[in-house]
């Protein structure tokens, strides 16, 4: 054996090729230096003397062979590693030259006493794996990884049928094999929107995997819903490794696995075994994503190391074993709350990781050496390591922590929502309710393509039913009709994206007639059919969204970092680690669901398509009503509210002080500066109805002129759809008897909001009055509908955020449980180069929703009781702000901060840090002028504004240096405002911008109106004048401790469980009200909220342990409420992963 070292050892020509140590290598090269397997030879000082050690290793040697490809063994990782083994005095290595191992019989190669082996396929020429077999037969080496198993691994349907009898989790799936020569005859059906595959039906999103596992053409299949089409993935070519198509039907030739779509955030996690006990992790960007490779200054794929739960390291373990590869690499994905395998690759190194290369060849060479020293008489024991010492970092002086952050945001900028109701008693109507579940809860919503489908079925047949008719109620029915039909046929296809139908049961007909409905109600169960489209996320609101994502990177640690040139900074490098436990929730609307998708695509510097985004990283099911409202299940006290609102609001007499206090009881500039705009509001409406038929007028004379018949609106809206819904409004908003319906206000101010922003360019006159009127009356009344007085609007706000306030009280409560988990090995960072972010972990929670629980949160925060004003003189300023801010737009943002303070007692409670932020959201046409001002982001407390040192001088910046920030005031080409680090108590490196108060900061400066250079253009993002910018995030308070957030919480839930208990007795017997029915959340208040018993407010100390499964990774925190929640309280009981 040792005559084989000899030969190879150093001879130029010879068809071996061995690795020896050198002594110029550096430190972190050298791990093993002073180990006891070091070879004496190596020791400092002696290197030149035993020059000639290198040409005549010592006789006993034991030669490990390298038996693969030459791409493989000549690799960074196989070189790096293979000369750390040389370090271990008895071993030597030997490759096998490629075209020994193509051409020479196998009693030709090379002799080794242990052979590292592994299949591959090469640039022209494959493996010979059968040749490696042969050779392993003859030679009978130590094999580091079995030969025959490598055959298994190059099918994925043995892969999983190993992985199954191991009993380790993978996706569920189902195998199709095709005859090549009868591909047609195969066990698949495939649907609109599913495959069933033996018998197994896998609904979409589904992945569709080739058997053979060196066919990287991975295809994943969207749902219509989330608008179709499928990723195509396939082994990485330059900065790519998937791609998006419009293609949703599956491949119809080859056999393939098909299996269950696992929502992973976005993110992979790939293991590497060394042996049963070793296993290096390592996260990086999913390729499904948004197939963008995202590759460091060296071109490497950037990834970062993972810490591993103990479930899977057994499961690591079990891979390693089962397969006999004690190299071997396999992927995982983390989803609901478990880890699943759903690849096995075989022999796989790890790439540009120091520690991994020093781990690596430390493990392999202790195993040939307990192995094969006995056989050789070699002197040799496995030495004794002292155990790792944790390195964890910690905070400097009265810096705290960020540890939650906690957004609501509203959807962005919309087309017009638009609604047509109408009352249906054909039998096929109520056929298509019942088949869909609709007496369950007594409301059907129907958005899927086939349900949509047999709702313009049926609207084809009655219509022609209907076609000898010429009665007048016929017509009005007709019409509808018609109109149902046109919208449910537009656009050539459907999606659940843009539009949708809601039947609603009436167990005695409609009530009473509204300029909609037929007059004279007939008797006997009816069905209130109401079609909504419209309402779809426009460009510019994808924009929006996007680059509020982008700026919110701003508030996390290592933020100011340049991130668009370092995408493994700041947040990106803390949600790419799994330090960052980010879940984004949306409802069911989908321009709330793509805003979500925008904003992530955004705030992780992600490219390409929504959709994906959208299918991976949003979580919109099984919310039991969190974040949707049903606008036509209004409470007791909205129908009161609104019947009031319609009262005052049809006086024709100018507004009397009595009006002003059954209108303002709050004394809400706002809302006052509203009306005296209005004074008469039937004359106002008499205005509007004039402004809205003089613009119909002009639309009708631009449709007769040739030149602009064929004229393409904003969003490919022609003129003929724009005078379509202008004419609804104009029909609609005037009933027969002449009385305005006050409803109809929101559409026409959404209508002219719309046109006034992006068909300015038409020059329709009189739009910029209209716009003025009809905000003025919805200033009024849209907020007021959520509640007049201000028990009326915590009784409205609780009945829409119940869900959501537990949850928001459970994420910031749960955030203590995390101290264990989700952080990196701690020493990664002794082999790290250029981080710029300690080792932090954070949890993010998204809630997208629309405006009907951003007014709810926000009169939750304002009237529940949080501050007294006449004690606490922030919360007063932060209430005067809000009085004055007279529209929630789209993007309005209500943020909450959770820092710690490790320096305070654990017991403390200025242990935990509370901050509150808001921002009105979009900037409207003519903001600029009168737009309230707030006290900026993060403004110093009364206390310390004497102890400020000049933010800008140069004392203060030599102690802390600028950031080299990318503010999005750089992004929309505005000047540079100079950024620093707030130093404030409770700041963790958020980005601030000096303010023209001195003590006040800005977040976002893009939307700063102190700016002096910015002028109110209405430009936009990159000058867009379609793009309206956004406000900047006003600070409402930044000292309030958790345990006052957390009472304020548990008191506000408490009184919402004693006010709703009688309405849901009351609707409890009319309907079965579980939270299971077909496609439909949970919408009536709950009957009980949880009692201080249930979940006592406990220090910040004591955190509430509410999962009994194993700690848990960024996927899942086990389930999201309480155990000791009542199970008949499905409002509470949220069924979605956390």
């Amino acid at each position: 054996m040792s005559e084989t070292g000899g030969e190879g050892w150093g001879q130029s020509g010879n068809p071996t090729s061995v690795f020896a140590y050198e002594s110029h290598q550096g430190p972190e090269e050298g791990g093993m230096k002073n180990e006891g397997e070091v070879r004496k030879g190596e020791e400092e000082g002696q290197g030149k003397e035993d020059d000639e050690d290198y040409d005549s290793p010592p006789e006993r040697q034991i030669v490990v062979g390298i038996c693969s490809m030459m791409k493989k063994s000549k690799s960074k990782p196989m070189t790096q590693i293979m000369e750390r083994l040389c370090k271990f005095e008895y071993i030597t290595v030997v490759i096998f030259p490629e075209e020994v191992i193509l051409n020479e019989p196998v009693d030709k190669w090379p002799l080794c006493d242990c052979l590292v082996s592994f299949h591959s396929k090469g640039t022209n020429e494959r493996f010979p794996l059968d040749k490696a077999v042969e050779y392993a037969n003859l030679r009978n080496p130590l094999l580091i990884n079995d030969l025959n198993m490598q055959y298994y691994i190059q099918d994925r349907r043995e892969v999983y049928r190993i992985l199954q009898e191991e009993g380790i989790d993978l996706p569920r799936y189902a195998v199709l094999t095709r005859d090549p020569d009868r591909p047609e005859e195969c066990n698949l059906v495939e649907g609109e929107d599913h495959v069933e595959v033996n018998g197994e039906v896998f609904p979409k999103p589904f992945v569709e995997k080739p058997v053979c596992a060196e066919d990287h053409n991975v295809y994943i299949y969207y749902p219509t819903s989330a608008g179709g089409g499928s990723q195509r993935l396939f082994r990485k070519i330059g900065s790519r490794s998937s791609v998006y198509s419009p293609e949703s039907c599956v491949r119809k030739t080859g056999s393939y696995i098909y299996e269950e779509f696992m929502p992973t955030d976005g993110t992979d996690v790939k293991v590497y075994t060394v042996g049963p006990d070793y296993a290096h992790a390592e996260a990086r960007k999913s390729p499904a994503l948004d197939g963008k490779v995202e590759r460091d200054s060296e071109g490497k794929e950037i990834r970062y190391p993972v810490m591993l739960t103990a479930m899977e390291k057994l499961v690591a373990r079990k891979v390693c074993l089962a397969f006999k590869q004690t190299v071997c690499g396999f992927d995982l994905l983390r989803a609901n709350g478990h880890s699943f395998v759903c690849d096995v690759n075989g022999f796989s190194f790890v790439k540009n990781s120091m520690k991994y290369y020093d781990d690596c060849a430390k493990v392999l060479g202790n195993m040939v050496m307990r192995e094969l020293a006995p056989q050789f008489h070699i002197p040799w024991s496995i030495p004794m390591e002292a155990e790792d010492i944790p390195i964890v970092p910690t905070t400097s002086g009265t810096m705290m922590e960020l540890r939650c952050v906690i957004a609501i945001i509203r959807h962005g900028d919309r087309t017009p929502k638009q609604k047509m109701k109408m009352e249906v008693r054909h039998p096929l109507f109520f056929e298509l309710f019942e088949k869909y579940g609709g007496y369950k809860s007594g409301k059907l919503k129907l958005k899927k393509p086939k349900q949509l489908q047999e709702v313009l079925d049926i609207a084809r047949l009655l219509l022609a039913e209907l076609g000898q008719h010429t009665d007048c109620e016929i017509e009005e029915k007709k019409g509808k009709l018609e109109q149902l039909k046109t919208v449910l046929e537009m656009y050539g296809h459907f999606s659940g994206i843009n539009r949708k139908v809601q039947l609603t049961y009436l167990p005695n007909g409609q009530p009473k007639a509204s300029s909609e409905e037929e007059e004279g109600p007939k008797e006997g169960p009816s069905l209130l059919l109401v079609l909504k489209w419209g309402g779809e996320l426009t460009p510019a609101g994808r924009v929006q969204a996007e680059e509020l994502g982008r700026a919110f990177r701003c508030m996390y640690p290592g933020g100011q970092g340049d991130y668009a040139g370092f995408p493994g900074c700041g947040l990106l490098r803390l949600h790419s680690t799994y330090r960052h436990d980010l879940k984004i929730y949306a409802s069911d609307e989908g321009r709330v669901q793509m805003t979500a998708a925008a904003f992530a695509k955004g705030l992780l510097a992600l490219e390409g398509e929504l959709t994906p985004i959208l299918v991976q990283m949003v979580k919109s099911a099984n919310m039991n009503g969190m974040l949707d409202s049903d606008s036509e299940s209004l409470t007791d006290c909205q129908q009161r509210v609104k019947a009031r609102l319609h009262e005052i609001m049809q006086k024709d007499q100018d507004f009397t002080e009595a009006d002003y206090q059954k209108l303002a009881p709050t004394g809400s500039p706002s809302l006052v500066n509203s009306m005296k705009i209005i004074g008469n509001p039937v004359r106002t409406c008499d205005q509007v109805y004039a402004l809205i038929q003089r613009l119909t007028s002009q639309i009708r004379k631009r449709l007769e002129d040739p030149k602009s018949a064929d004229l393409q609106l904003y969003h490919s809206e022609t003129l003929e759809l724009m005078l379509q819904r202008w004419s609804k409004l104009e029909r609609d908003f005037r009933n027969k008897s002449g009385r305005y319906d006050i409803s109809k206000i929101p559409d026409i101010y959404d209508c002219v909001k719309y046109d006034t922003q992006h068909n300015a360019t038409l020059g329709l006159e009189d739009t910029l009055e209209l716009f003025r009127l009809s905000r003025a009356l919805a200033d009024i009344v849209i907020p007021q509908e959520y509640g007049i007085n201000k028990p009326e609007k915590m009784d409205i706000a609780q009945a829409y955020c119940l869900p959501l306030m537990k949850k928001i009280q459970l994420d910031l409560q749960r955030t203590h449980e995390d101290e264990a988990v989700n952080k990196l090995h701690p020493l990664w960072f002794r082999y790290s180069r250029g981080v710029m972010s300690p080792g932090r972990h954070v949890r993010t929670r998204l809630y997208f929703t629309s405006e009907s629980h951003v007014h709810s949160l926000l009169s939750i925060f304002r009237y529940g009781g949080l501050l007294d004003e006449v004690k606490d003189q922030q919360w007063k300023q932060a209430m005067d702000y809000l009085s004055a801010v007279s529209e929630l737009n789209y993007m309005t943002q209500i943020v909450i901060m959770l820092y710690e303070d490790n320096n305070k007692d654990p017991g403390s409670e200025e242990r935990f840090h509370v901050e509150l932020h808001f921002s009105p959201g979009v900037k409207s046409c003519e903001d600029e002028e009168n737009v309230p001002l707030g006290f900026g982001f993060r403004p110093a407390s009364a206390e310390n504004q004497e102890k400020q040192t000049n933010q800008g001088s140069l004392e203060d910046l030599s102690q802390d240096e600028p950031d080299r920030a990318l503010p999005l005031s750089e992004l929309i080409s505005i000047r540079r405002s100079p950024m620093i680090r707030n130093r404030k108590t409770g700041s963790m490196e958020v980005l601030s911008e000096t303010s023209s108060k001195g003590a006040s900061y800005r977040l976002f400066p893009s939307c700063s109106r102190q700016s002096p250079e910015i002028k109110p253009t209405g430009l936009g993002f990159e000058g867009c004048s379609m793009v309206p910018s956004i406000y900047p995030l006003e600070t409402l308070h930044n000292s309030l401790s958790l345990k006052q957030v957390d009472e304020f919480l548990n008191a506000v839930c408490e009184d919402s469980s004693d006010a709703h208990a009688k309405t849901m007795k009351a609707l409890s017997v009319l309907f079965d009200t579980s939270s299971q029915g077909y496609g439909q959340a949970h919408t009536y208040p709950p009957p009980k909220a949880l009692s201080s018993s249930e979940t006592p407010v406990r220090p910040p100390t004591h955190p509430l342990c509410l999962s009994s499964g194993p700690p848990s990774t960024v996927s899942s925190a086990g389930p999201s409420s309480p155990t000791s929640v009542n199970p008949s309280n499905p409002a509470i009981h949220f069924s979605f992963s956390e």
